[in-house]
């Protein structure tokens, strides 16, 4: 009877906080939808709904060019979790497998780097940029989004460490290589880690807004999503453009959706530490 009563209580809890999560973004979707300007109103229904906050985004580009902030935002987001997956996961597997010297005053350096904020670092960034000539550019960002990525070894190096290693010897009695092994062995067997850390990379770029404001300036056209929809919301533009930003955070949320449903599974036995067992 208490266990009942107990799981009643468990299931009204996630029950109220599963209604109050989805509160913001229906609200979000309903003001993308309402045809009257201004971003307070007394009512919390739009009293007309329209699409023609989607299509403006698209067909009126002169002051705000949506499309190409959404399409550079999805080239950087692409790139930088390519690099960034590719890094964090062979450091990750360096530290967990290899035996060095080094290894452990390493980790230990990245895990105190990692204590300090990103941003603290964006003035020296910025003009190391500059200097090679890459400022207000993608790559530059792709640069940025991707270069400490390796100090993000943590978690997937206790995965790593779940991993029998007798499975790595077999493979190298067998005469596989290391690299081999890393490839063919180990990844396959860490699906919900990979799918982790793509996830990870990829969002990353969607939400900064501190480097591409530093490292764009006054580069419109390169403009990275968060800080396109920023101006938006400026002071002066804020009453006729309010519908049209909320439109546009409905827009950003489609790749992200889709790739976390492509990749739930994997992603939600690599949160609850899924992996093999010896």
């Amino acid at each position: 009877m208490r266990n009942k009563i107990a799981n009643a209580i468990i299931y009204v809890i996630l029950t109220v906080l599963g209604i109050l999560w989805i509160i913001p973004l229906v609200w979000l979707i309903l003001q993308s939808l309402r045809e009257e300007p201004g971003a307070y109103t007394s009512y919390v229904l739009p009293k007309n709904y329209t699409l023609d906050n989607y299509i403006r985004l698209f067909t009126e580009t002169d002051l705000f060019n949506y499309p190409r902030w959404f399409m550079n935002t999805l080239i950087v987001a692409i790139f930088s979790c390519i690099l960034s997956t590719l890094l964090v996961l062979s450091i990750s597997y360096a530290f967990s497998r290899l035996k060095f010297k080094a290894r452990k005053p390493m980790m230990n350096v990245a895990l105190i780097l990692r204590m300090f904020p990103g941003f603290m670092s964006i003035v020296a960034v910025y003009h190391i940029l500059k200097a090679v000539g890459l400022d207000q550019s993608l790559a530059a960002l792709v640069i940025v989004y991707s270069g400490g990525a390796a100090l993000e070894y943590l978690i997937a190096k206790g995965f790593f460490d779940t991993i029998p290693k007798a499975l790595d010897e077999a493979a190298i009695i067998d005469g596989a290589t290391q690299s081999q092994v890393f490839w063919q062995v180990t990844l396959p067997l860490s699906k919900p880690i990979v799918t982790y850390t793509v996830l990870t990379s990829f969002i990353a770029p969607w939400i900064d807004f501190i480097f591409v404001s530093v490292i764009m300036k006054d580069n419109y056209q390169n403009y990275t999503i968060a800080l396109g929809l920023h101006q938006m919301i400026s002071r002066e533009n804020l009453y006729n453009y309010f519908t049209r930003f909320c439109a546009g955070a409905v827009l950003i949320a489609i790749p992200i959706t889709i790739l976390f449903i492509i990749m739930q599974k994997n992603y939600v036995e690599g949160v609850t530490g899924g992996s093999v067992k010896g």
